[in-house]
């Protein structure tokens, strides 16, 4: 153990507070299988050694006398203690304050939100579902050293904490450090000191570790050989052929950080003009930091086996949600980020890897409807992006779509099912839009074209609002709000009836609806009769030109609309509420609170609260007055 004295002080830090609320989250954590703290340390010796194979490319003189990458794990039952050292890039002072310190992993917090949410429940499983870095190990140690010397460099640093809110920094002797890289010193819980013994320790990296692009070694005590436990073949340069399901796995949860199993692999060599490998996996379940406003994807980036970056925008971002990596030759190894954002070659992989990952979905949803369902429930949402923003693949992405409709009961349609459905004559196909499923299904304006056995999309995703003004047809029919301009439904018969509808309107409700539409002027662009409501009294719809009403609130609500386009009130001339009253045309007083209060109703209806409230209790207060004398 390295001391401190005066000319060598230690630091005191306080963990950042979203580090402090993880730590006590593992280290009170019941999850019993505790085993994945150790593919995540490997995970991580692992990219410091291909960062540090990155550098060299640069500055081969970082490599030294070392060039060859290696993590060894010395194991000492009898201290029970457990290291993993890597002779990669290494931290400096302040490197190891960021990674140690702060949580800098995108979606963190996000995932320690969700574990809180499920303490009871899903929260234990959660731990073991996603992979949490560096802070996993204090779910065995109860106090963790770093001993860290950046590659180059000649100090050398220790970092030491027991988890329970702060950690220590302090300058040590390079001769107490390794000559470059990290090593990391576990003092083991009592109840975790079988991670010191060989069989324990050799079963997990085969299980989880044994694919790293690093070789693996393991010493059984400190001071003896380290014998090889992986070689660090590059699972990608294998044949397809070659590699178990169980492999497959096994690396997806190390370039994922996750720990479930793979919806989807993808796994193929591109030969021609350009070549290169890609591996890439569908999750089986969703990513914590899936919907992190960055929208930055996961694809690592590799040139002859060495890690360039994460960040190259290997795919387009509405399919951020894959996993994977690729590697070709046709790229310097000294290319720069600027270089690849616009290089050609990245462009043609990029295209390549897509489209190849989009048609292994589209296979899986034809040889597998169980299996795509499960990847569009957890996805689909994301691929919508993609009919928004990717104006090659839209058709594609629109085939592929699946949807709840007011037909598909507790499942899911195609627009193929629905266009092989449509009543004759129909030449759009309808949707509505909204925050929840059922408040689409109770909303008023579906009930028209449910008493004509027409089918509505139900789309309650915040993209749907979107993608629809984006996507101008799928099989010759365009997409219609049922919210927005005239339902265009007298053409088609009531399921129950046996001819069109009547189109007269009886003289005094037409004449109380010509009174509505003065006297609500200012509230509404038009008051008309609806076609699309049978047991409603009311709904608002938007006019035919500008936007959607559910469209126009999100825009509202995100500051880019100032005000909305005054609505249609449409008014059920059947209903026995709107009859009633157009024969009160003895009674202004009584006739001007229903005008107002109908309105108000609609509003209601569609979500939203009386313009008036004041004003809105007031009405029905006298309307409830005169119905009681």
């Amino acid at each position: 153990m390295t001391t401190t004295t005066a000319e060598n002080p230690a630091e005191s830090h306080v963990f950042e507070a979203d580090v402090a609320r993880l730590l006590h989250m593992m280290v009170h954590s019941v999850y019993s299988d505790k085993d994945v703290f150790l593919r995540e340390l490997i995970s991580n010796a692992a990219d410091a050694c291909e960062k540090l194979r990155y550098e060299a490319i640069a500055t081969p003189a970082l490599l030294a006398n070392d060039p060859d990458s290696r993590i060894v794990l010395t194991l000492d039952e009898e201290g029970g203690r457990l290291l993993v050292e890597d002779n990669g890039i290494g931290m400096s002072r302040d490197e190891m304050i960021e990674a140690l310190g702060t949580i800098a992993r995108s979606g963190t917090r996000a995932f320690m939100e969700r574990i809180e949410a499920n303490k009871q429940g899903e929260g234990a499983q959660l731990i073991g579902q996603f992979g949490v870095g560096f802070y996993s190990c204090f779910m065995v140690a109860e106090r963790v050293d770093v001993v860290s010397r950046h590659a180059g460099a000649d100090s050398a640093w220790l970092w030491s904490s027991d988890g329970k809110g702060g950690y220590s920094v302090s300058p040590i002797d390079v001769s107490e450090a390794p000559a470059r890289g990290t090593r990391i010193t576990l003092h083991l819980m009592e109840d975790a000191k079988s991670f010191a013994s060989r069989w324990t320790v050799e079963r997990i990296v085969k299980e989880q570790s044994g694919h790293v692009p690093v070789p693996i070694r393991i010493a059984e005590k400190p001071g003896a050989e380290a014998t090889q436990l992986t070689d660090g073949t590059a699972l990608w340069t294998k044949s397809k052929n070659d590699i178990t399901s169980e492999e497959y796995t096994d690396f997806y949860r190390g370039v994922s950080g996750q720990y479930d199993e793979p919806a989807l692999t993808v796994h193929f060599r591109a030969e021609g003009r350009h070549e290169y490998s890609a591996l890439a996996f569908v999750p089986g379940s969703q990513p914590f930091d899936l919907f992190d406003p960055d929208r930055k994807g996961r694809m690592k980036l590799y040139v002859k086996r060495v890690f360039i970056t994460d960040e190259a925008e290997l795919l387009p971002r509405y399919l951020r949600f894959v996993r994977g990596l690729v590697d070709t030759a046709d790229l310097p190894l000294n290319v720069s980020r600027e270089m690849i954002q616009e290089s050609p070659i990245l462009t043609a992989i990029r295209k390549g890897v897509t489209n190849r990952i989009i048609t292994a979905i589209e296979k899986q949803a034809e040889s597998d409807k169980d299996a795509f369902l499960k990847i569009w429930e957890n996805f689909g949402s994301l691929i919508k992006e993609g009919i928004y923003e990717d104006f090659e693949r839209r058709s594609q992405l629109l085939a592929l779509s699946r949807f709840r409709t007011t037909a598909s009961a507790d499942g899911y349609r195609s627009l193929a099912d629905y266009v092989g459905d449509a009543k004759e004559g129909q030449q759009s196909i309808y949707y509505l839009v909204g925050g929840s499923l059922d408040q689409l299904k109770a909303s008023p304006q579906l009930e028209g074209f449910r008493a004509r056995g027409i089918e509505v999309l139900l789309l309650t995703d915040s993209v749907d609002s979107f993608w629809v003004t984006n996507a101008p047809e799928f099989e010759g029919k365009s997409f219609k709000s049922i919210t927005q301009g005239s339902a265009d439904l007298a053409q088609f018969k009531k399921q129950e009836d046996d001819k069109p509808e009547s189109e007269s309107t009886p003289a005094e409700v037409q004449a109380f609806l010509d009174y509505a539409k003065q006297k609500l002027a200012d509230e509404v662009s038009d008051v008309r009769a609806s076609d699309r409501l049978i047991e409603s009294a009311v709904c608002l719809v938007a006019s035919e030109q500008g936007y959607d009403r559910q469209l126009e609130k999100i825009l509202q609500g995100a500051g880019r609309l100032e005000s909305g386009a005054k609505p249609i009130l449409e008014i059920n001339m059947d209903h026995p509420v709107v009859k009633a009253i157009a024969a009160k045309a003895d009674a202004p007083s009584l006739r001007d609170d229903a005008a107002f209060l109908l309105l108000d109703q609609a509003r209601v209806l569609d979500g939203d609260k009386p313009a008036d409230p004041r004003a809105f209790v007031e009405r029905l207060a006298r309307l409830m007055e005169k119905a009681l004398q």
